[in-house]
């Protein structure tokens, strides 16, 4: 029972946050106009600025930000107990994270769509824009790098989950051209859609599980996913990124309603229980864990803060609404709901593992192939499935002969698929399928953000070229090919686990520079509301805590000796990356100190007029909000 009611407490806790703190912020600081002009329809493009419906707009927004860090974010934490990743999530989602990504999708539909970078230079100085895109630039390939291995790792641990992925690719094809059309069939479009996805996974579980006759699949999963996000993240947002986020959005609205329903059935029934099968605050910890404090704050981002999100927010979404008033639901309510997410990862990841542990037993078939079946290790007294401590401990490999490095990237995400697969079981829902389920799912979402993230690195590159006046980089097709080219030297790199695992080399570079993103993304917005004489303190204290905690986490992880960065011949990229980064935060910090006293109440330089070319589609006839 007190697994139920610490569930149902934090998604209460979230439904009131929005409709108290969210409203006020929305109506009391920013003042959400209905009528105000926004980029969708002063620079409409049929490209990248495309006035949209704000459930299509929230689709993409959702699915964008919530890639795979609500997911291996909380199922690291979780080290440390239960509790602090909880409150760190509840918390941190509602008085930070929310409003950290509401902010920069304000602030940018104020200023034409404009990414957080180049705001801050007329927000606080011209140089701050550069150092800025810089910091965009080398957080964003870090993402590139990791993301991709990501859907790769899962591609290759779950087979049966790659038939559904690329099946969903043709499908928001079509459901994109019958948007275009004008169809106001969404919904039964999308239903459709998610059946047809869902009979992909069945297929995929029992029948057709996909793996590629190479030496090295990682490595070649990897190369055919940047390849596709080089085609996806030039096209037209309507033809491939809405309708894909829309129904991706759907799919995880069934899974985590299956997820909740299912952990309410088991936690009332007894079958989970949080507190039996996982400490509050963990006391025995792997050798070599870092300090809890900062660790915690950077290691669950996305579920909590994340730095990325304000590029999604600045960079894609801010040029779709249609509706200044959208933007509560899309930049507050979604960060509120991929808390939600990060609660179910949580829960799935300490009580759902320690309703059993799975045990995969490969059988050779008639044909040659093979077929992996999955049992839950049950509890020889009562006969269910075991619900204590050690299915957790043993998910979670603690015990005096593991580190915290020997945590893999594949036990990570596996702790949430297998843990998620009990509660779907409790449903009636196969094991098998319900791993199927799960494994797509996290698949599906690293991909929308991985192709997310090619298009916004693409926009800081062409940012970057204007800037620094070398003009090749600012056409389209230079920047993508700059963008994943790079992503994929390093994500191709030999890392701990050979080649092609370069990426998990920045793998501890994402946190920190995640979260730093995310302090220098509140600094705009302070900077915003201080030079309107606006309350600035519901920003500024967050902006304290995220710059501070990042950075030292990053300090402590290239000068410690504990964390063996500095010393180590194979992770000089790590240090080098991580040093440059910490550099660039400092130096912006130093900016907006000096221009502070002299921004109160003083408003920015505003935006040269628009110009015809600027407003072309209109001209020839486009649409028009």
């Amino acid at each position: 029972m007190l697994t139920f009611l610490i569930a149902i407490g934090s998604f209460a806790g979230f439904i009131i946050a929005y409709n108290t703190y969210g409203r006020w912020i929305a109506n009391r600081i920013f003042n959400l106009d209905p009528d105000a002009s926004v980029p969708s329809c002063d620079l409409e493009d049929g490209i990248d600025f495309v006035p949209s419906k704000r459930s299509i707009v929230f689709g993409h927004h959702f699915t964008s930000i919530a890639g795979t860090g609500p997911i291996v974010g909380p199922a690291i934490a979780v080290f440390w107990g239960w509790l602090p990743a909880l409150v760190w999530v509840v918390f941190g989602s509602i008085f930070i994270g929310a409003v950290h990504d509401f902010g920069a999708l304000v602030v940018s539909l104020r200023n034409r769509g404009q990414t957080v970078g180049e705001i801050a230079g007329r927000l606080i100085s011209p140089r701050t824009k550069l150092l800025f895109l810089f910091a965009l630039f080398f957080a964003l390939t870090v993402v590139l790098a990791i993301f991709g291995l990501v859907i790769a790792v899962i591609f290759k641990t779950y087979p049966e989950s790659v038939l559904a992925v690329w099946v969903s690719l043709p499908i928001a094809i079509v459901f994109g051209i019958m948007m275009r059309k004008g169809s106001e069939q969404l919904i039964p479009m999308s239903a459709i859609s998610l059946v047809l996805i869902y009979l992909a996974i069945y297929v995929g579980a029992y029948h057709f599980p996909i793996t590629l006759p190479v030496s090295n699949p990682v490595v070649a999963w990897t190369i055919i996913l940047l390849i596709y996000c080089a085609i996806a993240s030039v096209l037209p947002v309507s033809w491939l990124l809405q309708p894909r986020d829309y129904i991706n959005s759907h799919q995880l609205f069934v899974a985590l309603f299956l997820l909740v329903v299912g952990l309410i059935i088991a936690s009332l029934t007894g079958k989970a229980d949080l507190m039996a099968s996982t400490p509050a605050i963990t006391q025995e910890l792997p050798k070599n864990t870092p300090p809890i404090w900062p660790f915690l704050f950077i290691t669950i981002a996305c579920g909590a803060i994340s730095g990325f999100h304000c590029l999604v927010s600045s960079g894609t979404s801010s040029k779709q609404l249609a509706n200044e008033k959208d933007a509560l639901s899309i930049g507050y309510g979604a960060m509120l709901l991929e808390g939600a997410l990060a609660v179910v990862v949580i829960f799935a990841c300490c009580a759902g593992v320690g309703m059993g542990k799975f045990s995969k037993e490969n059988t050779q078939l008639l044909d040659g192939t093979r077929q992996i079946s999955y049992q839950p290790v049950l509890n020889e007294e009562t006969g269910r499935p075991l619900v204590d401590r050690e299915a957790w401990r043993m998910t979670y490999q603690l015990g005096e002969d593991k580190s915290w490095s020997s945590f893999t990237l594949t036990s990570k995400i596996g702790a949430f698929v297998e843990g998620g697969a009990n509660f779907l079981n409790v449903l009636g829902i196969p094991l098998k399928l319900g791993i199927g389920i799960i494994a797509v799912l996290v698949a599906c979402f690293a991909a929308t953000t991985l192709d997310s993230a090619t298009r916004l690195q693409r926009y800081v590159i062409q940012e970057l070229g204007g800037t620094l006046k070398i003009a090749p980089l600012k056409n389209i097709y230079i920047a993508t090919l700059v963008a994943v080219t790079l992503g994929g030297l390093i994500a191709m790199l030999k890392g701990p686990t050979g080649m092609g695992s370069g990426g998990l080399l920045l793998w501890p570079l994402f946190g920190a520079t995640n979260q730093l993103l995310a302090g220098l993304a509140f600094m705009v917005t302070t900077f915003y509301l201080w030079r309107r004489n606006k309350p600035i303190g519901f920003v500024l204290i967050p902006m304290i805590f995220m710059i501070v905690l990042p950075a030292w986490a990053l300090i402590w992880q290239l000068f410690n000796l504990q964390s063996g960065w500095w010393w180590s011949s194979d992770k000089y990229l790590v240090a080098i990356i991580g040093t440059i980064t910490l550099g660039l935060q400092i130096w912006m910090v130093v900016e907006a100190i000096l221009i502070w006293p002299k921004a109160k109440g003083v408003l920015e330089s505003p935006l040269p007029p628009l110009s015809e070319s600027d407003t072309r589609l209109k001209a020839s006839g486009g649409r028009s909000c």
